[in-house]
């Protein structure tokens, strides 16, 4: 297959695990990287455990490994860590997520690395960062939400929190751990230094606070954000709104309220008193629901409606279920959904790559490693080890192989 890409040329040493560091090096892996992907034996990725649909093949692992080569060693071994460290060497950048102080124990710190390869750039993804009292926290996705205050701002505000059901945390943190290597590695172009970068997911879940920390501490605390149920807090209307047979998602504020009004011809709301700005129509809320969703109420269906504000330039939206956006024309046709075709399990949809480059296809036909897939490709091209020193490995346990 021709991997061509924009980041054709470099090499990853990956050893992350779950989804935050997968993601970044997929992101990698997806641009024509080289992503070599250390799985400690004897179970490799504990993904590989997760979504087995179709026999004992992970398709949560295939999602988030697209394109990487699985060398599969036992770290426990002396064996084992000098093939590691014989990698590190022949590699642009090292990816981690285990938790802080792991690579350490491993003595394949930023520090240690540095003796193998000078110019290393090393990553290592966390949940609450290397430094700092949480730090040694074991943690995950909605570990980090919680700390950042996020959670507190998910649901209806008279319930518990809530939590989204989906990886907002991990992707997001994997993209900017991925933003920061691709900086470190043009520095590393212009200066020939090394980087040690630290990224967690608690500070980039904090960094996606819009205007909760600013109003809080601009306001000396009269502002007290929290969560709004169906509504934004400090834009008006915005937030979903309820029509026949489904829901809408209608953003309608500041000099969208106009074109909204214009939809409902309720022109006189535009310059009424206590409606002309979204602070005064927060504090009636209620009532610009009320209006909005009786005026819903008069159309049949949820697209009649969307049609009707589309013809005023309203921002508005059905709010799909997954199974609806799987045939959505706009997505189909982006590759927003996208079907890859497994060798083992078959065809399927996941998300597609979210990167559309002018020259290269932003979908390819990649696929995902079974365990071990490459430990005798990366060993002979890499480490130019011979038939019999693999068979030695192998046979020791040192290296091993799976068919999923």
């Amino acid at each position: 297959m021709n991997n061509e890409h924009l980041l054709t040329g470099v090499r990853i040493l990956d050893f992350t695990r779950a989804l935050a560091g997968p993601t970044c090096t997929r992101m990698f892996a997806e641009m024509g990287a080289e992503v070599i992907k250390i799985e400690g034996a004897p179970l490799g990725d504990m993904t590989r455990q997760v979504s087995k649909l179709k026999g004992d093949r992970s398709f949560y692992h295939i999602q988030h490994n697209l394109n990487k080569k699985s060398v599969c060693v036992d770290l426990r071994t002396r064996q084992g860590m000098n093939i590691v460290r014989e990698l590190v060497p022949l590699c642009d950048v090292v990816v981690e997520n285990f938790r802080p102080g792991v690579m350490a124990k491993m003595g394949l710190d930023f520090d240690e690395l540095k003796k193998l390869r000078a110019d290393i750039i090393m990553c290592s993804i966390s949940a609450l960062g290397q430094t700092g009292p949480l730090s040694n926290k074991p943690g995950y996705d909605y570990i980090a939400q919680a700390y950042s205050g996020v959670t507190s701002m998910i649901g209806d505000p008279d319930e518990a929190p809530n939590i989204p059901l989906v990886g907002i945390g991990d992707v997001s943190t994997g993209v900017h751990g991925a933003f920061a290597i691709a900086a470190a590695l043009l520095h590393r172009e212009r200066t020939g230094k090394g980087q040690y970068l630290d990224v967690s997911l608690l500070d980039c879940y904090y960094h996606n606070h819009e205007v909760n920390v600013h109003q809080y501490s601009g306001s000396g605390g009269e502002i007290k954000p929290t969560r709004g149920g169906r509504h934004t807090s400090y834009l008006c209307p915005g937030g979903v709104y309820r029509g026949k047979g489904g829901d809408i998602m209608l953003m309608a504020f500041m000099h969208h309220w106009k074109d909204l009004c214009a939809a409902m011809e309720k022109q006189e709301f535009v310059d009424k008193n206590g409606w002309q700005t979204d602070a005064e129509r927060i504090e009636r809320l209620d009532e610009v629901i009320l209006l909005v969703e009786d005026w819903l109420a008069t159309f049949p269906d949820v697209s009649t409606a969307i049609e009707r504000l589309e013809m005023f330039d309203v921002p508005c939206a059905p709010v799909l279920s997954v199974e609806d956006t799987l045939t959505h024309p706009h997505l189909v046709e982006r590759g927003t959904v996208r079907t890859i075709t497994d060798p083992l399990v078959g065809e399927f949809k996941i998300p597609g790559m979210p990167i559309k480059t002018s020259d290269y296809k932003s979908d390819s036909e990649y696929v995902a490693p079974c365990l071990g897939e490459h430990n005798v490709e990366v060993l002979k091209t890499l480490l130019d080890k011979s038939d019999e020193e693999i068979k030695v490995l192998s046979d020791a346990g040192v290296l091993q192989v799976a068919s999923t």
